[in-house]
């Protein structure tokens, strides 16, 4: 039986500083593939390549990447400074119409970090440039040296409120998380209930609320050893289960009317 399909959102990147690519990290494809239990595959996130109402019919769900670059503040009202640091403008454009279309639709995606991002501002949310610059945060970025072990180590604790999707989704009120970003959320977007904090207030845990489908995201990094995290691991399986819902939705002539 085929798997059900998740598109993972690809970034424009140079190899060796001159080639054009679209990447995307090995474990994004082993937390979908072997946690999630879905089809992955890598989308070039490029209008000109690409369009929403392409991928919404091709895949079943969408897991919304980390990234170097970060959303381009003209798309939340702002001006671009320094501080906001690289772009990717083409996955601009597919991103923020996506996700309001999975909203609408009910079909089921994942945002982790700049993804998380995403789901805030294609809501009408804002974002901070730079997070550890804010009087009482901390460095939330990734430590410049070390190993990837040392990199993804598990830095703070995210509390979440009681009785929320993600208390719920993880059994617990607490969990420890890994942190390697540089924005936030400054304004919560129309209907964005953040649920997670880090301990310095930071926004880590969202959904959207009374959206018919999956619609979480995090600022940490669950797809990072995210087979044997206590956390990442219920995570990815509950993105899976709702993928796989909705790839049956289509399968069915009755609900399938109403995709």
């Amino acid at each position: 039986m085929a798997r059900p399909i998740v598109g993972i959102i690809g970034n424009s990147y140079l190899l060796n500083d001159q080639y054009p690519t679209h990447a995307g990290g090995t474990m994004n494809s082993d937390a979908v593939a072997n946690v999630s239990g879905c089809l992955p595959l890598l989308i070039p996130a490029d209008p000109r390549y690409v369009s929403v109402e392409e991928l919404l019919d091709t895949c079943d769900g969408f897991l919304l990447t980390g990234g170097r670059p970060n959303v381009h503040p003209a798309e939340y009202g702002e001006a671009e400074t320094e501080a906001h640091g690289e772009f990717d403008r083409a996955r601009d454009a597919i991103t923020l119409p996506l996700v309001r279309s999975c909203v609408e639709r009910g079909q089921p995606f994942l945002g982790i970090c700049r993804g998380f991002q995403e789901v805030n501002v294609a809501m009408g949310g804002t974002l901070y440039p730079e997070i550890r610059d804010l009087p009482g945060r901390m460095n939330h970025r990734m430590p410049p040296d070390g190993t990837l072990e040392e990199k993804f180590a598990l830095r703070h604790c995210v509390r979440f409120d009681d009785g929320g999707e993600f208390h719920r989704l993880f059994g617990a009120s607490e969990v420890m998380t890994n942190t390697l970003h540089g924005q936030g959320i400054k304004s919560a977007g129309a209907r964005i209930v953040i649920e997670g904090h880090a301990p310095d207030g930071t926004p880590e845990a969202i959904r959207v609320a009374d959206a018919v489908g999956f619609t979480l995201a995090v600022q940490w990094h669950p797809e990072w050893d995210a087979a044997n995290d206590p956390v990442s691991r219920p995570l990815f399986e509950a993105f899976g289960a709702a993928v796989k819902d909705w790839a049956g939705r289509k399968t069915d002539p009755v609900l399938r009317s109403v995709i």
